[in-house]
């Protein structure tokens, strides 16, 4: 029984998982694939859950791991789908804390492949090794050993002997065609693993450039068929008597025949050069672009092993390791820590995905458990999931809440997604949740306004220019909350909208709504009775750019103030993300901003000055100057985007040669004024995703709102409670729900075009589209009706989003 547990046989009651190798244990022997595969084994044991064998051969002891054995697999499929030579379950080996993990295997094209589940394989391959250069070893009954060398090894157990001789006959099969294919490349010692369709794709143009020069060799004949008859009549004219004019003609049209059919030939034996040359160098073309390919991956390879060497630095230097949890009965001592270090916890915990998040930590299954384990953050391990998110039905206006759960310390390597995004629009990919943060765009939107207080006192001023520097100093206040907010917000579905109605306490109330979804736009309206109103259409485009991540807002920004009529319109600049690859995230603004006074011609020119390593400046500055329509300027703005704004009145001095200069610097000092001032973040920020105080009301839930509202959006919901896997489900049907209706009202339109009937497009619910009286621009201005709708409860024109 000893010997049947050592192999792996499940039997009916308690049985164990042998590690890889012979007689006693595993070798000590290198693994992991293709850059992100499993850690090879190495010595050591899981504490409570692994015994060590002592009967068997020499070298390191064999751990077996007892308990339970889960049911086995299905084993392989056979020929699977997808021009695959076979494919199906496997176990696979990847270190002493976690013993043998089930994994789908796919034998392709010479290339054993493997993946956490059937449907990554859409999206992720945790590993790769090609059988061209691999040795296919059998250890016993159900395990064998596949490795190229030491660099890739992977120790695999299938769920039967039957099905481990399938396995193993399949993959030496394999790995003598791909041996055959590498013998017959015409580069002898050097490996051509062009993918297929490269291949396909080179054959057909090749194919396609034969038929064309057996056209141009058709109409080669035929001119010469033609040409030669031609001058046959023409020599047939010559001989006739005519008049000796006539006889010149006729011998020039006859050179001019001969030296067209000569062009013709030349040219056609030209496109015969070419073809011949394309056939030649096709080889070495494909070459340079495998060579170039490998290149990529290459590097790529290296940025990740960087980045992880890079996150370990980090987790030692805040002495706050990330360990898996301890199964049940672990006692934790040194010595497992010591084994655990030892196996480097495989690279499947550094590639930890959305999807797998229950391999890492069980989350409760009701709010009233306590947060506990090493992957919580230790400042809410104490602190009920209930006592940190407590709201009534509907909270009242007064009090507001002050703290929401506090953020899982989920371990997740950015790089291992992010790579395949390089170039791509980041609001046409899926990402799961672990890079959000518990509010929408909507949401983020409505933050612009956590500093009315200062168009409330631009309302009061009588001056123009002044008013125009508090407008400034409003423009500047919405990018201080995004400082340290490195997440990104979730992008909202098409109809959802937000409210936030403060017109009790602070005088104002606002809506958005997203207007659109490809490409995404959300249209904002804030009405204030301290007499301004604020309106925007913006839309967001974001570009990965491999090391850094630009978001470019497009869309004008308009403020209105009642009583004087002026009229104010600016566009936000970017926002770099960098760090992404390796590093600490860190947020920059850059670019300038002109706000304009479409009644009076006053101009306000802010520059937000790019961070440099270089600069000997203060970090995040933002200069401007406010302009007459003259071009004359009188207030200088100073200070940070995330820290606050000063304000000098410019009176001209007598210049050197008669004219006016700007007034020096001890007087321009005597005139500084403090325009705006970041309000403190709130106690733990850095614990809730560093919201500032308004941003930890916006998700609390209020009754009473549309039906649409993102604080009904139950993947929001869910990432707030801690409840990400939940949450990344929950994700994922919406997704797939909005894809839906999209596809459907496509459908209703191709119809409606086919019928001749006329078709209306999606249009907002409580927006109009329309053109802006001031910019000219096609914008979505705010038609009324949704705070009436609110104080009916009629909310029978929403539509069902969540």
């Amino acid at each position: 029984m000893a010997t049947a547990e050592l192999r792996g046989v499940v039997g009916p009651g308690p049985a164990a998982i042998a590690a890889p190798g012979g007689g006693a244990g595993p070798p000590v022997m290198g693994g992991g694939g293709g850059g992100r595969g499993d850690a090879g084994p190495g010595s050591g044991a899981t504490p409570g859950t692994a015994a060590v064998a002592t009967a068997g051969g020499p070298g390191p002891g064999g751990v077996a791991a007892a308990g339970p054995a889960p049911a086995p697999p299905a084993g392989g499929s056979g020929a699977g789908g997808s021009g695959s030579a076979r494919e199906g379950w496997l176990f696979k080996w990847t270190n002493y804390i976690k013993g043998y993990q089930r994994r789908w295997f796919v034998l392709s094209n010479g290339l054993l492949s493997y993946y956490r589940s059937k449907a990554e394989m859409r999206h992720t391959c945790r590993g790769t090794i090609n059988l061209a250069t691999a040795n296919i070893t059998v250890e016993d009954s159900c395990n064998f050993i596949i490795s190229n060398g030491g660099a890739q090894t992977y120790h695999l157990k299938a769920s039967s002997e039957v099905e481990r001789q399938r396995w193993v006959t399949a993959l030496e099969l394999a790995k003598a065609k791909a041996v055959k294919m590498l013998a017959e490349s015409d580069e002898s010692g050097d490996e051509e693993s062009v993918s297929q369709t490269d291949k396909t794709e080179l054959q057909n143009t090749l194919r396609t450039l034969s038929s064309k020069v057996e056209d141009l060799s058709t109409c080669n004949d035929l001119i010469a068929k033609h040409g030669t008859a031609l001058q046959r009549s023409l020599s047939e004219l010559e001989a006739l008597k005519l008049p000796a004019e006539s006889n010149e003609k006729i011998k020039q049209v006859n050179e001019r025949a001969t030296l067209f059919r000569i062009t013709s030939n030349a040219m056609i034996n030209a496109c015969r050069d070419f073809l011949m040359l394309a056939q030649t160098h096709s080889k070495k073309w494909q070459k340079s672009l495998q060579y170039e390919r490998d290149q990529r991956i290459r590097l790529e390879e290296t940025l990740e092993q960087l980045a992880k060497q890079h996150n370990h630095l980090e987790r030692a230097f805040r002495g706050a390791t990330v360990l898996p949890a301890n199964t049940p009965g672990s006692t934790g001592s040194g010595k497992d820590q010591c084994c655990s270090g030892k196996g480097d916890m495989s690279d499947e915990d550094e590639e930890i995905e959305f999807f797998d998040a229950f391999d890492i930590i069980t989350m409760p299954e009701n709010l009233g458990h306590k947060r506990t384990g090493s992957n919580i953050s230790g400042a809410s391990s104490d602190i009920s999931l209930d006592e940190q998110y407590k709201h009534p039905l509907e909270e009242t206006k007064k009090e507001k809440r002050t703290r929401i759960p506090y953020k899982p310390n989920y371990s997740l390597n950015l790089w291992s997604i992010m790579k395949n995004c390089i170039g791509k629009e980041l609001s046409k990919i899926p990402m799961p949740v672990n890079f959000n943060e518990p509010l929408s765009m909507l949401q983020r939107l409505t933050e612009d306004l956590e500093y009315h207080e200062l168009l409330d006192r631009a309302a009061t001023c009588e001056n123009s220019l002044e008013q125009l520097c508090y407008v400034a100093a409003f423009t500047v206040s919405s990018y201080s909350t995004t400082v340290f907010r490195t997440s990104k917000p979730f992008n909202p579905l098409l109809g959802e909208t937000f409210e936030l109605d403060r017109l009790e306490e602070n005088g104002y109330r606002s809506l958005c709504e997203q207007v659109s979804h490809h490409p995404p736009a959300a249209a904002h309206h804030a009405e204030s009775k301290n007499g301004w109103t604020l309106r925007q259409e913006i839309k967001i485009t974001s570009k990965f750019r491999g090391k850094y991540l630009s978001i470019m807002p497009l869309g004008t920004i308009h403020c209105i103030f009642h009583a004087t009529g002026h009229h104010y319109t600016w566009k936000k600049v970017t926002t770099t993300v960098h760090n992404i690859i390796v590093g600490k995230l860190w947020i920059d603004q850059s670019g300038e901003i002109d706000i304009v006074n479409h009644k009076t011609g006053d101009k306000c020119n802010l520059k937000f000055v790019p961070y440099s390593y270089f600069s000997r400046d203060i970090a995040r500055k933002v200069t401007g100057e406010v302009t007459d329509p003259s071009g004359k300027v009188h207030f200088a703005l100073l200070g940070t985007w995330d820290e606050k704004m000063d304000c000098f009145k410019v009176q001209p001095v007598p210049g050197d040669n008669g004219g006016d200069a700007r007034q020096r610097g001890h007087e321009a000092e005597e005139s500084r004024a403090m325009l705006w001032r970041r309000n403190p973040l709130p106690k733990n920020a850095e614990n809730m995703y560093y919201f500032s105080e308004l941003a930890l009301t916006l998700n609390a839930f209020e009754g009473g709102t549309a039906p649409t509202d993102s604080r009904l959006r139950p993947d929001q919901r869910l990432m707030e409670n801690g409840r990400w896997d939940e949450a990344n489900a929950e994700k994922q049907r919406l997704e797939e729900k909005q894809r839906l209706s999209r596809k459907k009202r496509e459908a209703e339109a191709v119809k409606a075009t086919e019928d001749g009937t006329p078709y209306d497009p999606y249009k907002a619910l409580w927006f109009e589209r329309k053109k802006d009286p001031v910019t000219k621009e096609l914008t979505h201005i705010y038609r009324g009706g949704y705070w009436e709708c609110k104080d009916k409860q009629d909310w029978n024109t929403c539509p069902d989003i969540f």
